[in-house]
Parts: structure tokens; sequence; C-alpha cells
């Protein structure tokens, strides 16, 4: 199916909102000064995955704003991971830029060389490293999201997930499957790609309907029942905040007010455990 111009929109529609899905938690960041519940390996992995997908879209010859979304993927995706050393470790302004910008310089390298090589190999009739760059940039993508599965697993519950902003990010991953298939020729790989994590980011649905719309609307109905009962209000709100801190296995007085757009509950516990170790080492070291 050949239609440039659709193509083109769609391209474009993809990476806007692979960038309003990040560009809010960087400024979440920020204001907030914490990185709260963020989880760094996911934010490295979709950054590594801004490499072999930007190989593969320039060297496939994809629509510009496809060629570019991985760029902006790889950047937004650093920013973001090393917020989370500035702000969670403490690292200096200084000591942060001199370990992002040559990890930066080194993906920004490694794609531009991969891209020459993969594309005389292509000129020659070898198709392994193309779809070898395929396959590397699914596989990252998919490891980025996994890691909420892997949360979702150990605590059978679905937190910290703005619903809002995964809705996001698999709208481009839509709008950027739609593209490939209104370029001139349809590209199965280009397709897979984008597939896989939209297949994972509904899945962080259907997980979220089973783990939490439901058992709150047994819980509302229950609670509605037991109000009418022994109209004891105070006792069923405690009760329900007690049934909160059991589900998510923390206590969510610990955890700071605001939310986090990709946070997990392990990040939210790790951190919990730092605030907790500094109280103590305080108090050592407090007079009392």
């Amino acid at each position: 199916m050949d239609v440039p111009v659709a193509a083109n929109v769609l391209g474009v529609l993809g990476a806007v909102c692979w960038s309003i899905q990040l560009i809010p938690q960087i400024i979440i960041n920020y204001r907030r000064h914490n990185a709260t519940g963020l989880q760094p390996t996911m934010m490295m992995l979709w950054a590594w995955a801004g490499v072999p997908l930007g190989v593969y879209n320039n060297v496939e010859e994809f629509n510009i704003a496809l060629r570019i979304q991985p760029q902006i993927l790889t950047l937004l995706s650093l920013t973001t991971w090393i917020q989370c050393y500035y702000y969670e470790r403490k690292w200096s302004v200084w000591r942060s830029l001199a370990l992002v910008i040559p990890v930066a310089c080194l993906m920004g390298g490694t794609q531009a060389g991969l891209i020459i090589g993969v594309r005389h190999a292509k000129d020659n009739n070898i198709t392994w490293p193309e779809k070898l760059m395929a396959i590397l940039s699914a596989v990252l993508l998919a490891a980025g999201v996994l890691r909420h599965y892997v949360d979702i697993y150990l605590h059978r519950t679905v937190r910290g997930i703005s619903f809002i902003f995964v809705g996001l990010d698999a709208a481009g991953d839509v709008f950027s499957l739609l593209s490939v298939v209104f370029q001139s020729t349809f590209d199965v790989l280009g397709a897979v790609i984008y597939s896989t994590e939209l297949v994972l980011w509904i899945g962080i649905f259907a997980c979220g309907a089973y783990y939490n719309l439901i058992p709150w609307i047994k819980e509302k109905r229950n609670r509605g029942k037991s109000v009418a009962a022994t109209n004891s209000n105070g006792r069923a709100e405690e009760q329900e905040g007690n049934a909160r801190n059991l589900s998510t296995g923390i206590a969510l007085h610990d955890l700071p007010s605001s939310t986090s757009v990709f946070r997990t509950i392990s990040g939210e516990i790790d951190t919990v455990r730092r605030m907790g170790s500094r109280r103590g080492d305080e108090d050592v070291e407090s007079p009392r």
C-alpha cells in the first residue's frame, strides 16, 4: 500500500507520541528534584533500543519521521536515565555529564557506523545484518516494558504506572505500525518491531484491569454494603487503607505524593529503603 502522505503523517504522530510519553517524566523529575520509583535499567534499555531501530529505519529508507523517531527515543531515554543518578544517587552535574555525554557519543557513533556497514551489506545482497538490527530493537524495546511485568508478577498489582502515558506510548506504536503499512512496500520486520511493544502494553492494560479495576469495583460494592450495615465510615476507610498497604507491600504514607509516569513498585521500595537508611544515619550522627 503506497500512500506517502499517510505514511509521513502517521510517522510524525508516532514520533510525537513517543516524545510526549517521556517529556512529562523529565519535567516531573526536574520539578520535584527526585526520580522516585524510576528504573534506570528500563530507561537505558530504551536508549539502546533506539540505536538498532535507527539503523534499521535508515537502511530501509523509511519516511523521515520514522528515521528521526529513534533518535528522539534515545535522547529522551538517556536524559531520564541520568536524572535517576543525579537526583537519587546525588551525583553532581559534572559527574552526570561526564557519564551521559560519552554514552550518548558512543551510541551515536555506533549507530552511524552500523548504518554504513549494514547498508554496504545490503548492497551486496547480505540481509542478515539488517534483520539482526530489527530483532535487537524489538528485543530491547520489549525488555524495557517487561520490567513492569516482573513487578506485576512479584507484587500482584499494577501500581505507579500512569495508564495515560502508557496509552500514549502504545498509540505511538500504533501510528508507527500504520506508517510502515502505508509505505511503498510493506516491511514485515518493521511491523514486528512496533507490534511487539504494542502487544506488551496491551498486556499491561489487561493486568491493570485484572489486578486493579475488578478488585476496586468489588471493594467499592462491599464497602457500600458495609457502610449501609454498620454506618461506620471511619472504620471502612481505615480498612481500605490497610488493604492498600498490604497490596503494595509498603506504607503509602512513606512515599512522596508526586507520581511518576513509568515508576515501578520495586523502584519505590528501593527508594523507601534508601530514605530509611538515610534517616537511620542521621539518627546515629545526631546527639540525643
